[in-house]
């Protein structure tokens, strides 16, 4: 079945609730059931975590590199600049995310503007 087999107002709706939502959520439902027995420091929920930082650094790393629309058209190395000033304006202030994602922004911001003087 494919999503344009029924030819109904309601099956585009349908469609999003089986397939996005509850596909998905099935699973976060399962996994807050067992994680729920688990001990935190269990070698289970640590190999867990360790995966899912490794997929966020991985997605963010993509950005960087292969960034698209307004931020394609700024140097790999400004981009990466803002990133190493975000980590270490993170570090530096006791691990605060909101203040590494300002430093970043604001490098990556003021590197724009004196690239293409706006």
């Amino acid at each position: 079945m494919s999503f344009y087999a029924i030819d109904a107002w309601w099956w585009p709706y349908l469609f999003i609730i089986v397939g996005g939502w509850f596909a998905t959520d099935v699973w976060r439902f399962v996994g807050v059931y067992f994680g729920g027995k688990l001990s935190e420091d269990s070698e289970l929920l640590v190999m867990v975590r360790c995966i899912a930082t490794a997929l966020v650094a991985a997605v963010i790393a993509n950005l960087v590199i292969f960034p698209t629309g307004a931020l394609a058209a700024t140097p790999l190395w400004m981009r990466l600049m803002a990133g190493f000033a975000g980590f270490a304006a993170y570090l530096a202030a006791g691990k605060r995310v909101i203040v590494g994602i300002i430093v970043g922004e604001a490098v990556l911001a003021a590197g724009m503007l004196a690239q293409y003087d706006l």
